[in-house]
């Protein structure tokens, strides 16, 4: 009974994160003057491609994804490099206050990002980067929930295979390397994803900080393309923009989906 009782709400809480997507797919084929008129929200008479032949002409999309492919690979590249070193040395290195350094830390994952608009940006105007990838990427260069994420599964990792590293003549950065990164390839493989998603879909901080078309993202781009209708959202044009802006993620999120699942169950998160 209880197997059940989950089984249903998974499948309505499925259903109920499907149809807007469903809705949207439906509606980027559709003709905008039978959006109007069409009793049926998911119904299409006239099935056309014009809606993503405009947004391609009207939208710069090669420019936009270059920006965000670079923002979110830059922030991706050294998030990498920072969880890594803090989750080996909450995990591995002993030294006074690492359990109340690491609680401390762990208090960002409570701070919500646009919080921090202001004086990120004051930061950004005193280092002269506002209007820059550069100013988009720097505040996301750490993340508290990855190094937690990497903590659990390099604590999961024997110490033996650290005191057997040490004795054939490896050095911490070398046991770090070929010990513990291969070992935890899952959880680097979800917190991709997660990160990815993430700041490929981010859309405060880039709006404040961005004021051209050189510098913004994908989301900030749709945003003001929507805005730009004077009689109204052309709504077959825009849901086929934001189709082609969540694609990539979508076709990532079903290519690595176990990976995905499977590094929570790895790293001890139930």
């Amino acid at each position: 009974m209880h197997q059940v009782i989950n089984r249903t709400v998974i499948i309505l809480l499925a259903i109920a994160f499907l149809i807007p997507l469903v809705w949207t797919v439906f509606t980027s084929f559709t003709p905008s003057e039978e959006i109007i008129t069409r009793a049926n929200p998911f119904a299409i008479e006239n099935p056309t491609f014009v809606n993503y032949i405009n947004a391609w002409k009207t939208i710069p999309f090669l420019q936009y994804y270059w920006n965000t492919i670079v923002i979110v690979v830059g922030i991706l590249a050294v998030q990498l490099v920072t969880i890594t070193l803090a989750a080996y040395a909450f995990a591995r290195l002993n030294f006074v206050g690492s359990g109340i350094l690491f609680i401390i830390f762990l208090t960002q994952i409570m701070i919500p990002p646009d919080i921090l608009i202001y004086p990120n940006y004051t930061i950004m105007k005193e280092l002269n980067l506002v209007d820059t990838k550069l100013a988009i990427m720097l505040p996301y260069w750490a993340s508290s929930f990855g190094v937690f994420q990497l903590r659990q599964t390099f604590k999961q990792i024997p110490l033996d295979l650290d005191e057997a590293a040490r004795v054939d003549g490896c050095k911490w950065w070398q046991t770090l390397w070929y010990v513990y990164l291969p070992a935890a390839k899952p959880t680097y493989i979800a917190f991709g994803l997660i990160s990815v998603s993430t700041h490929w879909s981010n859309f405060m901080w880039p709006l404040v900080v961005t004021n051209s078309v050189e510098s913004r993202p994908l989301t900030v781009g749709i945003a003001i393309f929507a805005q730009s209708f004077e009689t109204g959202a052309q709504w077959g044009t825009v849901t086929a923009a934001t189709l082609m802006v969540i694609l990539p993620l979508l076709i990532a999120f079903f290519v690595f989906q176990r990976q995905f699942v499977d590094s929570f169950m790895h790293s001890g998160i139930k």
